[in-house]
């Protein structure tokens, strides 16, 4: 049966900014989310100055005052890439309670450009003083420093629990990047887009440049430059649109830890109980999914994920691209964007899932612009799930496609 926040609200518009990808002329992060809020205003015909609710990982009031609005609601949440799924958790709940009648989710971030231009305008605020945290001092002494250390423990420690290989992950790798290339957006479209793009194989994975062992350059998601917002509105601002609403069925949240010598268990994360949460909202269980997409900041985060939300059972979640049922023509498509792999990632990759999420489930995801034949499945349900820090928060949702 599912829950009171069921259909409370639905994402109605899905836009990215002009140019995403490792972009040759720099950018700011606030160039990127101005570029994305105004393709969303355009492509569904809301005004900027109707947004009554604001959402974004620390630059709220800031967007606020470069459109002239001042919003009933404001959400700063910034816990890491799943901020933006909690973003519509949160935004979901304010329409319901009838505080607001359309948010903006937003996100710019510019983590190509950041290093031509220098670390100012990036994708998040509020990190907090000093050039190395506490955490960060904590772990460093553990070969904990930086992100693919810690990611390439959790894929070492599931393949001595699971027997999992590297080959194993691999294919993920080779999966996703056959999405991109029916993607014209994915910075890996072709070789003509970029050097290294086009299709790849499972050995060009495993013999590609060694990052943190057991993790080739392949196995880990690239840093580009995104922009990207979504709108949602209540049933009755829906109704009146002409863009197609996306439902948003569940939602849920969770966090396991902040610094990853606490967590419990380097092969599962929050995400059972997120996803948990949202599949109880919904009335629906995984069972009932018919795509999936997953953050895959590293092949292992997405395989994790994919047994965290019973997708697959625990130690067999890389199987769904290994047998070929994640890929293109597959039984269960996941990340048909090219991902956080092959698509776009920009530092926080929550954004670029709602967005293929309303592609998908709106039919426009095979439109010239954001598919070639083959892009869009029939998929009429879907489960997205984001995952911040070093696998430490989760946030899930279920949307459905409108009837």
């Amino acid at each position: 049966m599912p829950g009171q926040l069921y259909k409370a609200a639905a994402i109605v518009g899905a836009a990215e900014a002009n140019e995403i990808g490792f972009l040759q002329t720099p950018v700011t992060a606030l160039q990127l989310h101005i570029e994305a809020i105004k393709n969303l205003s355009e492509q569904t015909g809301v005004p900027i100055s109707s947004i009554d609710g604001v959402f974004s990982t620390g630059w709220s009031s800031e967007l606020c005052e470069h459109l002239g609005i001042q919003p009933k609601y404001i959400d700063t949440t910034a816990v890491g890439g799943c901020s933006f799924e909690m973003h519509v958790h949160h935004a979901m709940a304010a329409i319901h309670a009838g505080i607001i009648d359309i948010a903006l989710v937003s996100h710019g971030e510019n983590g190509h450009s950041r290093s031509k231009i220098g670390g100012g305008g990036s994708g998040n605020y509020g990190r907090g003083a000093g050039a190395v945290s506490p955490a960060q001092e904590m772990t460093m002494a553990y070969g904990l420093n930086g992100a693919p250390a810690s990611y390439a423990h959790a894929m070492v420690r599931h393949m001595h629990r699971f027997g999992t290989t590297r080959e194993d992950y691999a294919h993920i790798a080779k999966v996703t990047r056959d999405w991109a290339t029916l993607n014209p957006r994915a910075a890996m479209y072709s070789k003509e887009k970029h050097p290294f793009g086009g299709p790849i194989t499972v050995q060009q994975v495993e013999e590609s440049r060694l990052i943190a062992w057991p993790l080739t350059i392949l196995h880990c998601c690239m840093v580009t430059d995104h922009g990207g917002a979504v709108l949602i509105a209540s049933p009755r601002v829906a109704a009146g649109l002409h863009t197609r609403p996306v439902w948003i069925a569940g939602a849920g949240e969770s966090m396991g830890h902040s610094n990853m010598l606490e967590m419990e268990d380097f092969t599962a994360t929050s995400a059972s109980r997120s996803a948990q949460a949202a599949y109880t909202m919904a009335g629906l269980g995984p069972d009932d999914m018919e795509m999936a997409l997953l953050y895959d900041s590293f092949t292992i985060t997405a395989a994790i994920t994919a047994e965290m939300l019973g997708l697959a059972p625990r130690g067999e979640g890389h199987t769904l691209w290994k047998d070929g049922h994640a890929a293109p023509g597959g039984r269960f498509p996941i990340n048909t964007n090219g991902g956080g792999l092959s698509f776009n990632h920009s530092g926080m990759y929550g954004m670029p899932l709602l967005i293929e999420g309303y592609r998908q489930l709106s039919g426009t995801a095979e439109d010239g612009v954001h598919g070639d034949p083959g892009k869009q499945t029939s998929a009429r349900t879907c489960v997205v799930n984001g995952t911040g820090g070093t696998l430490s928060t989760t946030g899930t949702l279920v949307l459905i496609a409108d009837d």
